[in-house]
């Protein structure tokens, strides 16, 4: 699809938890320096965070997070490749779900001239990691290239290649990535697979201690080692915030995500807790009750519940 007369940006932003949003926030940034010759700051949100920021400027780009009636406005560009209901009226919108978000800025971005072949093998691996192509002949060394955003998190390498995504080709990280899947996600899937409690009905939690945290669940349904249509995995960032991650393979995983005020692709999704959710244990209580409840709470109950689930313990 051919895009002409882009708006002008006051700001460029995209989904922090993986290697899609980086490339695709980056590409997008050195398109706005080809056209409009300015450094338009990128943004970076998870789910949740993104929720809760308005939309306040006049213009804007907006990469790899689910294009909805909020961004449909005069001088806003979605580019981006989630399921969406919302049909735009006033935004610009290039929508592909067979693509990843990185894909398809970058051919955005070649049809102004920006490319190379380290952007062709970089963003090619991305979007086999990003699609989960496991038939690929590259979906191993993809997965790792994945496997980087979520180990050392975006910022961090954003900072270490200076913007310059491209360093991330053949990077010596790759080689911590491939022994720690060779030594460490065989170990984690045996553990895992007889480590799993329920959450819900059709919810179960795979407690992880080591290893590729989705690879390893991905095993497991793949292999049927479990009865749960829905796995759900928990992680602590470094500034206490809970991650929870959701695979399926007919499409429940983003049902439950977004009743956790989260998304994401139908068997691949996930959400943020709220901050009073501090530990991992307090995350399962905490998901036990919303996950269990008759009705969705409203936005705004999200920390009430939880904070009444800590009184009780307490008690």
């Amino acid at each position: 699809m051919m895009m002409e007369n882009l708006p002008r940006p006051d700001v460029i932003i995209t989904h922090e938890s993986d290697l899609d949003g980086l490339v695709a926030g980056v590409l997008l940034q050195r398109l706005a320096h080809k056209l409009f010759g300015e450094n338009v700051p990128l943004e970076a949100y998870h789910y949740n965070n993104w929720r809760q920021r308005e939309p306040r400027e006049k213009s804007a780009w907006v990469t790899d997070l689910t294009f909805e009636p909020r961004l449909d406005k005069p001088n806003w560009l979605v580019i981006d490749h989630h399921v969406t209901e919302t049909t735009p009226r006033h935004a610009m919108l290039v929508h592909d779900i067979q693509k990843s978000a990185g894909l398809l800025c970058y051919e955005l971005c070649q049809q102004h001239g920006i490319g190379s072949p380290e952007l062709d093998r970089l963003v090619r691996l991305n979007n086999v990691a990003d699609l989960f192509l496991e038939e690929d002949p590259d979906f191993i060394l993809a997965s790792d290239y994945a496997s980087l955003v979520k180990i050392y998190q975006f910022w961090n390498l954003h900072t270490l290649l200076n913007g310059e995504i491209e360093k991330l080709l053949d990077h010596a990280l790759l080689e911590v990535m491939e022994v720690k899947r060779r030594i460490e996600d065989p170990l984690g899937y045996s553990w895992s697979k007889e480590n799993i409690t329920e959450i819900s009905p059709t919810v179960g939690f795979v407690d992880t201690v080591i290893g590729n945290n989705n690879l390893i669940v991905h095993q497991i349904l793949e292999q049927g080692a479990s009865s749960y249509p829905v796995l759900l995995t928990l992680f602590r960032r470094t500034n206490g915030v809970i991650i929870a991650s959701l695979r399926s393979r007919n499409g429940e995983a983003l049902k439950v995500a977004e009743k956790l005020q989260g998304g994401g692709h139908a068997n691949a999704a996930g959400a943020t807790l709220p901050r009073s959710v501090r530990t991992v244990p307090d995350a399962v209580v905490y998901l036990r009750q919303l996950l269990n409840s008759h009705k969705d709470p409203p936005l705004n109950s999200l920390e009430n519940l939880f904070a009444g689930i800590d009184v009780a313990k307490r008690a």
